[in-house]
This record gives C-alpha cells, sequence and structure tokens, in this order.
C-alpha cells in the first residue's frame, strides 16, 4: 500500500503595526482611542518602572530583577484584552501586565527587595493575578489547573498564561499544552519568544522552525504573531479568549519580539551578542511603533508625551518613596509558612537564621 498524507499543518503570522509604526488597513482592529491611549500608558508607565528600578538595583537599593524592557507590548495589550474574571498566570517579565491588573506600583520593589509582600494583592481587590513565578514553565500547569477549575464551574472566563521561548522546552510546558488540550481547558498559552533563553540563542535551543508549531502537535490553535507590535498582541488575545469563552479550549500565541537589556541583573549579555543585534531591536521596540500610529492618527503629540512622561516619573518616584518608608517587615515571616503548622525542626531553623541575622549585625 502506497503511503499517504493524513494530515497538514500551517503556522498564521499576524502584524498589524510594522517595525516603523505604519498600520496595515486592511487588519486595523479599530479600537476605540480611549482603549489605544491605556494601552500606550501602561506601556510607558512599565517602561519607566522597569528603567528605575534597574537604576535602583545598581545603587544597591533593590536586589536582582529580570528587566522586561522592550516587551511591554505583549503583556500591556493581553491585561487589556482580558475581563475582569480572567486570570492573569505570569512568569517574572510582565511587569506591564501586572501593573495593568492592579498590581501596586510598589510591588516590585518590594519582591525585588527580597520581600515576599510584593507578592501580597489588595484585600478589597479582585484582580486574579497569580504571584510572580521563577521556575521555568511551572506556571503553564497552573494556568491549566485553573482552567479545568473555570471549566467545572462553568464561568465564562480564561486563564492567560506567559513564558518565554526557553520554556517551551521544559516538560511542565508540554504536560500543559496536552492536558490543556484533552480537556479543552479555557487557557491561553503565550510564549514571549525574546531570541535568548539567558544566553542560549533561539536557533540552540530549539530545531522547530517556530515555537507556534509546538501547539499544533497538541491540536489546539496556534499563531506566530510580532511581539513588538500592540495591536497584534491585542488581537491575538482576544481572538484566543473569544474561543475559549465559547467553549473552543486553548490556544497557543507565539509572540516574536526582544530581550533589549540583560536577562537579570545578574547576567552580562555583551558575553554572548553583540551591540549591532541589539541595535537592531531597538529600532523595533514597541513603544516607539505605538506612538508612531498615534501620532499619525492625530490623537497624540509631543506635548500630550511631555506631559506623560512628568506625570509617570512623579509617580514612580513616589512609589520609590513610598517603597522605602516600608521597614516594617519580620526577617522570620518565611518560617510560618512552611507547613500549616508549627514544626520543632523549622522553629529550631528560625532561631539560628536569627541568631545568625544578630551577629551580622554585630560584625558590620
Amino acid at each position: 500500500m502506497p503511503r499517504k498524507q493524513i494530515a497538514q499543518f500551517e503556522v498564521p503570522y499576524l502584524q498589524i503595526l510594522d517595525a516603523q509604526g505604519q498600520i496595515d488597513p486592511q487588519l486595523d482592529p479599530q479600537l476605540p482611542t480611549d482603549e489605544l491611549l491605556r494601552i500606550y500608558r501602561w506601556m510607558v508607565l512599565a517602561r519607566a518602572t522597569d528603567q528605575r528600578m534597574l537604576k535602583l538595583q545598581r545603587q544597591g537599593r533593590i536586589g536582582t530583577f529580570g528587566p522586561s524592557t522592550g516587551q511591554e507590548a505583549i503583556s500591556v495589550a493581553a491585561a487589556c484584552a482580558m475581563g475582569d474574571d480572567d486570570w492573569f498566570v505570569g512568569a517574572f517579565r510582565e511587569l506591564g501586565g501586572r501593573l495593568v491588573r492592579g498590581e501596586p506600583l510598589t510591588s516590585p520593589y518590594l519582591f525585588y527587595n527580597g520581600y515576599e509582600e510584593g507578592n501580597l494583592q489588595p484585600e478589597s481587590s479582585r484582580q486574579r493575578l497569580l504571584p510572580i513565578n521563577i521556575i521555568v514553565a511551572s506556571q503553564c500547569l497552573h494556568a491549566v489547573g485553573i482552567g479545568y477549575a473555570l471549566k467545572y464551574r462553568q464561568e465564562r472566563a480564561a486563564a492567560v498564561a506567559f513564558m518565554g521561548d526557553g520554556a517551551t522546552s521544559e516538560g511542565d510546558f508540554h504536560e500543559a499544552l496536552n492536558f490543556a488540550a484533552v480537556w479543552q481547558a479555557p487557557v491561553v498559552f503565550i510564549s514571549q519568544n525574546n531570541q535568548w533563553a539567558i544566553s542560549m540563542p533561539r536557533e540552540q535551543q530549539t530545531r522547530s522552525q517556530t515555537l507556534a508549531q509546538k501547539g499544533i502537535a497538541y491540536e489546539m490553535p496556534s499563531i506566530q504573531i510580532d511581539g513588538n507590535d500592540a495591536l497584534a498582541c491585542y488581537v491575538a488575545v482576544r481572538e484566543a479568549l473569544q474561543r475559549a469563552y465559547d467553549g473552543g479550549g486553548p490556544t497557543f500565541i507565539e509572540a516574536v519580539t526582544y530581550r533589549l537589556m540583560m536577562h537579570t541583573t545578574a547576567d552580562d549579555p555583551g558575553r554572548y551578542r553583540t551591540s549591532a543585534e541589539e541595535d537592531e531591536w531597538w529600532q523595533q521596540e514597541p513603544l516607539g511603533r505605538l506612538r508612531t500610529y498615534l501620532t499619525a492618527k492625530k490623537i497624540w503629540d509631543d506635548d500630550q508625551e511631555e506631559a506623560l512622561q512628568t506625570e509617570i516619573k512623579a509617580e514612580v518616584d513616589q512609589a520609590v518613596v513610598e517603597f522605602e518608608a516600608m521597614g516594617n517587615f519580620l526577617p522570620d515571616i518565611p518560617f510560618d509558612h512552611v507547613y500549616g503548622t508549627r514544626h520543632a525542626s523549622i522553629e529550631q531553623q528560625r532561631r539560628e537564621f536569627l541568631t545568625n541575622l544578630e551577629q551580622e549585625a554585630g560584625d558590620a
């Protein structure tokens, strides 16, 4: 019997704003002016916060963190497209999206200064925002569990999971996509393909021509988008959410972008990539691209930009003042949450920890 083809696949690509900020009129989603300006403001705030955190880290005023500069369009546009009942399940490079969902501006400063209180959400809020997740790809499984629960409860809502390109090589990622597809759980997976898994380039990290095709293996709609195009990010996530709401199951989105800064502030990207490569991607960064579009639509100008920058600088400055005024956190709080009840061995470790702190303070 001759061989025959039993399946054929393709990966669609979406770009609405090109690298110069020019719109494809046939794909223009015609978002309301208020929504466009909302997206832009959150992106500018995310960039300003990120860059201020970098300065604080270099001054020794916060600890190591992973900058999100250059990747603002993905999480901000996704968060703006999400409904109030959706769940935001992030990794650690979604600063803008977390702020959109209602995270206090002081939280990232606290978290990256070693205070778990940075993950604490206001009691009056209902952001459905999970804490920052550092373990690569493990949040994908969390999102599927949430999605399964939403389906079981018959809630018209979805979980949106963010990950880097390196996460698509982890077992947790594949287990998550498999279960999401089998259960037809309402989950939107977004891989932020920023070209580097720490110092490992994209072409050495996986042989797949696209990351999007990894979703096809699990029989879910999959698409590659320009991750520096806020409009493409918004449209792709909105379509995926609508599919999830309607019972169509999960979607996988590969958002092609670039990490313009270091992997974390403990990293030196100059050891593994060139400044020419970085310069090329700076020409495609998302803020300038969206601003060009807004200016062309005559809904933004230089005076508005200057006023926004002044307003956001004051907002960020105030957040830093508030953060640095906080000093009433107990250093041994983590020991309270190892188990539901206290254990002798943990209490012994607590005593040793506090004794060491006292000794270090005396040595200083």
